[in-house]
């Protein structure tokens, strides 16, 4: 197995921040999920819109969205990044077991959007949680991974059917 190189580390090891300015500015686009796993009549609380704290998923999508935008307040590393788009779409999952939410960024730049997405899923989802935790302390956060990204240096990278 190659050893993958941590762009992160600089030639002593020590940590950095990852010098971008050399590079073109290419489209990138990063899409990634998690779930969220909750009893059944909790879900449809929420489905019925009828969650003691209002339409959960309209605040998850704007909370999901405002993370993505301060992704580089968040995480030490991370260059700050102008998002040209940002989709996220919550759905009920099939077995009627929680909710999916998936997060999908866009920029033109000089360094990607994995991140982004990434945090704008952790955040939709912590938010669904807090929404309503007095109605199912037990909920279970799972399965949050970057599905696709496009753009940059390594093109095109998309998770495979079994995992």
């Amino acid at each position: 197995m190659v050893e993958p190189s941590l762009s992160h580390l600089n030639a002593s090891g020590e940590v950095h921040m990852v010098e971008v300015g050399d590079r073109a500015s290419t489209e990138r686009c990063a899409t990634a999920e998690g779930c969220i796993g909750m009893q059944p009549e909790v879900l449809q609380l929420v489905l019925q819109r009828r969650a003691p704290k209002g339409d959960v998923l309209a605040v998850a999508r704007i909370a999901a969205i405002q993370a993505a935008k301060r992704t580089w307040e968040l995480i030490p590393l991370c260059h700050p990044i102008a998002l040209t788009g940002l989709e996220v779409s919550i759905e009920s999952l099939a077995d009627g077991s929680g909710l999916r939410l998936e997060a999908s960024a866009r920029t033109v730049g000089q360094t990607g959007v994995e991140m982004e997405a990434l945090t704008a899923v952790q955040v939709g989802l912590l938010t669904l949680y807090d929404m309503l935790k007095s109605a199912d302390p037990a909920m279970t956060i799972t399965s949050v991974r970057l599905l696709s990204k496009e753009g940059g240096r390594n093109g095109r990278w998309q998770r495979s059917s079994d995992g």
